[in-house]
């Protein structure tokens, strides 16, 4: 399943951010649409009051707190959870990419191999992907620049590879709305400007790709950032959005503003930052 969201602004392009790039917006479908959405667990909200829609090509930055409602909603999107009350209405094929450092580096498994395991996710139960389902793979991992590395070990690649593998295999699943969960974890800045460009390269495709991230100044590069701490604080483009009063609300406290850097701050204790991106 999948999700979408209403673009009504450009944005300029950042470094390292693929350039002049506009959410697709011509044939008016929608991938997912929110509506004072409740989602949680035993009977108790963990997140309340969404609402958004999401449109085909775009690049969604997701912001909060750890423990603020981004990976419940990854949850209700693939439809895992289901609401609580209020609707959401999901169009789109939709795959979770994790975090690579989750990933087992010991199972002896080809980077094809990985690709091709996004198949099962459209395939019945009681097939196994075939000979059509690793070409898909191999076109996937083409895609993301690793076709040369199809019959390495997953685990003997560096982290950045790793995580362009499980981008793969949510393509090998068909995808059309992408769950990156930190996807910038522990990569270096190499590395870092690669999945850039790759998730630019999958929305100008069609594709939505929603980022759970820390970063705010990485957040800003995007189409629309959607802001949580166990409420939706706010959705929209960037440069509306992101002003000191949503990421106060956002991160639970007050920025404590770094004197002599104009525009600068520390966000509250809660906010984990990551570095090598």
């Amino acid at each position: 399943m999948a999700s979408k969201a209403v673009i009504s602004a450009d944005r300029p392009s950042s470094p390292g951010t693929a350039p002049d790039h506009k959410p697709v917006t011509g044939s008016g479908d929608r991938f997912a649409v929110a509506r004072d959405l409740s989602v949680g667990y035993d009977g108790t909200p963990a997140l309340s009051q969404v609402d958004f829609e999401i449109l085909p090509g775009a690049r969604i930055g997701l912001l909060g707190p750890n423990g603020g409602g981004k990976t419940t909603l990854f949850r209700a999107l693939t439809g895992e959870l289901k609401p609580m009350s209020g609707e959401l209405d999901v169009e789109a094929t939709c795959a979770t990419v994790p975090q690579t450092d989750r990933t087992r580096l010991d199972y002896p498994v080809t980077c094809l191999d990985v690709a091709t395991m996004g198949a099962l996710a459209r395939l019945p139960w009681w097939r196994k992907p075939g000979r059509k389902d690793r070409a898909m793979a191999m076109e996937s991992l083409a895609m993301v620049g690793l076709s040369e590395r199809a019959r390495d070990s997953f685990g003997e690649l560096s982290g950045g590879q790793r995580q362009r593998v499980l981008i793969a295999r949510a393509l090998t699943a068909d995808a059309e709305l992408l769950l990156l969960d930190e996807p910038y974890t522990g990569l270096d800045s190499a590395s870092a400007s690669l999945l850039d460009r790759l998730i630019g390269d999958l929305a100008r495709q069609g594709r939505t790709v929603m980022i759970a991230t820390h970063d705010v100044d990485q957040a800003r590069a995007w189409d629309l950032v959607l802001c949580l701490n166990r409420t939706q604080i706010a959705f929209g483009p960037p440069e509306a959005t992101l002003d000191r009063g949503v990421l106060e609300a956002t991160y639970g406290g007050s920025i404590v503003e770094i004197p002599g850097q104009p525009g600068y701050g520390v966000l509250p204790p809660h906010h984990h930052s990551h570095g090598g991106h």
